[in-house]
């Protein structure tokens, strides 16, 4: 479920309270709850009838096919309350899978019409929304016409018949212009003042009848939770899996023109040095010196590829060694607090270890901070990370790839990137991933 009421900012200088009566949002969430009724109306009488004419006929083979019918048109309903709710409400629900049947063919389509919760749930929507649109009917146009009718009192009192000297709405009369009549300048303006208050709260009111419509439209007419959930473990399947084949691609890329390429560079030169060693031994010597230094450099390479897979020193000592490890290596003096009662799944602090050394790094490159602090802890079943400088800010995952990357490896596992980067800084990138992969 996803509420937008337009993405432009726009600087107002009156408080929302004084807004309220004059906005747009308000002005469509009463509409709404007015059209509702009739709606309503019409979808709780096809509802009951289609299903009362079913159920009847379920002792004969119609009663299945008049059934299905039912629920199909309740779905036909449902895609245009959604729409209405869109339109009005700025509430974004998404559409449930449509129905289809194993086999194919008339019966196997009107089997799975009746298996579908989601069908199900369209036909208690119809039965429930009557009752709550004429409750909310009846609330909001009441209060809105009262509020509206007393705050221009002043305008049109004097329609109300009374006596020759009297006119204005009467709380008391014999019938012959005797009574009570708002109708001096003292009771005018305390009923337009009483009619401005109700027009300040009408608003909340109205704006608070239409939540209880968005939990009905959102709870009854979106997909299931179990659909949900399947289409959000399909799309983190398939970006784990573009990971691990991003992440291989880097393996290879760094192996083919970091290691190897020293290795083949190193193999060729002690090819020369064995063929110099009988005619010019000390040159052979200074090339095996410089085939030495090239070893070094490529176990570097491997050790500095190895330690981005998966440290030794995580598997071997945990989290708090190995990130006081990459913390060393860090371009700014960073100080690491790791408070964990036990250590997390082996996968989940894995992500953790990348997670920190990837911000470490753009840290080192992009930031220009002076210090930076790494906070690791645990908050009931959630592994907590902070990553916090002092540098010039402005991080963000639309402009930075690498924290983009971020926020789809967390996603996948169900965690959470949150980044606090206002331009000139501090930046503050918090991370949550679960405690148990």
């Amino acid at each position: 479920m996803d509420t937008d009421y337009g993405t432009h900012t726009r600087r107002h200088f009156l408080p929302p309270a004084l807004r309220a009566p004059v906005e747009a949002r308000t002005w469509l969430a009463f509409g709404y709850l007015m059209i509702s009724l009739p709606i309503s109306v019409v979808l709780f009488t096809y509802a009951v009838t289609m299903f009362a004419l079913g159920a009847g006929l379920l002792v004969t083979f119609l009663g299945v096919p008049v059934l299905a019918a039912g629920l199909v048109g309740c779905r036909g309903f449902g895609m245009l309350e959604r729409a209405r709710a869109r339109a009005m409400l700025g509430l974004n629900v998404a559409e449930p899978a449509p129905v289809r049947g194993k086999e194919g063919g008339l019966l196997s389509w009107v089997g799975a019409v009746l298996k579908s919760g989601v069908s199900w749930r369209h036909l208690l929507y119809a039965v429930l929304q009557l009752p709550w649109a004429v409750f909310a009917f009846t609330v909001s146009l009441t209060l809105w016409a009262t509020a509206w009718g007393l705050f221009s009192y002043p305008l049109w009192q004097w329609m109300f018949p009374g006596n020759l000297n009297q006119s204005g709405i009467a709380l008391y009369s014999d019938g012959n212009g005797n009574g009570f009549y708002l109708d001096t300048p003292f009771e005018v303006t305390v009923t337009s003042g009483f009619g401005l208050v109700l027009v300040l709260v009408s608003p909340w009111v109205i704006r608070g009848l239409t939540s209880v419509d968005r939990l009905l439209v959102a709870g009854l007419l979106g997909p299931s939770r179990l659909a949900n959930r399947v289409s959000e473990l399909e799309s983190d399947r398939g970006v784990v899996v573009d990971t691990a084949a991003a992440d291989l691609r880097r393996i290879e890329r760094d192996l083919h023109d970091g290691a190897q390429a020293r290795l083949v560079a190193l193999a060729m030169d002690l090819g020369l040095a064995k063929e110099k060693m009988a005619e010019d031994p000390e040159a052979a010597a200074r090339m095996v010196d410089e085939a030495h230094g090239e070893v070094k450099t490529a176990l570097q390479e491997l050790r500095d590829l190895a330690r981005g897979i998966h440290p030794a020193i995580l598997t071997d000592r945990g989290l708090d060694a190995a990130l006081s490890a990459v913390a060393s290596r860090c371009a700014v003096p960073v100080t690491v607090d790791v408070d964990l009662p036990a250590r997390p799944a082996a996968a989940i602090e894995g992500i953790a270890y990348f997670t920190v050394s990837e911000l470490l790094q753009n840290i080192s490159r992009h930031a220009r901070a002076t210090r930076a602090s790494v906070d690791v802890w645990r908050t009931y079943d959630r592994l907590m990370l902070q990553v916090t400088d002092d540098g010039r800010g402005g991080a963000d995952t639309l402009a930075s790839s690498s924290l983009a990357g971020l926020a789809e490896r967390l996603d996948a596992v169900d965690g959470i990137l949150v980044i606090n980067s206002p331009a000139g800084g501090p930046t503050s990138v918090t991370a949550e991933l679960p405690w148990r992969g």
